[in-house]
């Protein structure tokens, strides 16, 4: 402990966050104004295909296997809806998408800045990946030829 440390802000633990319920919400919306636009029902009320497809939706977010850290459906590489609901369900979510930004601004605005935000971790850690599979390559080739290069030194002196 410095003699200054009690000047200074104390860090603060990181706290995670639980993004389920704004998610929960904001896919209610989105079938909510897909169904509406494409399926004719008025108000909240969905028609029998989208309301299965959601309670579907929700069951499976309940069991996600990330938990609260989980990311944006549509940017998961899990598919836990199975391949014919998942491509319904991003169907869907592509399909309302301008919808919610015209009925729901912010909800979709704070939707797409998290959507970016995972593809930008997502890329840094594909930046990463590679960055270090190129200097495990160079380190190995550095090696080969400093042995080779011993090796040739060796037979030299012989």
């Amino acid at each position: 402990m410095g003699m200054f440390d009690r000047f200074l802000p104390k860090k603060k633990p990181v706290e995670i966050k639980n993004n389920i319920p704004k998610e929960k919400e904001s896919i209610k919306k989105s079938f909510g104004v897909y169904c509406n636009k494409n399926h004719g029902t008025k108000g909240e009320k969905l028609c029998p295909k989208c309301t299965a497809l959601l309670a579907t939706v929700m069951t499976k977010m309940n069991r996600c296997p990330y938990g609260i850290t989980k990311p944006i459906c549509d940017r998961c590489e899990i598919q836990c809806f199975g391949e014919k609901n998942n491509k319904m369900f991003n169907e869907i979510m592509s399909a309302s998408s301008t919808g919610m930004m015209f009925k729901h601004p912010i909800m979709a605005f704070k939707h797409k800045m998290a959507s970016m935000s995972v593809d930008y971790s997502k890329s840094k850690q594909e930046k990463n990946e590679r960055e270090k599979a190129e200097a495990k390559a160079k380190n190995a080739a550095e090696k080969a030829k400093a042995r080779e290069e011993a090796k040739r030194k060796k037979e030299e002196k012989k």
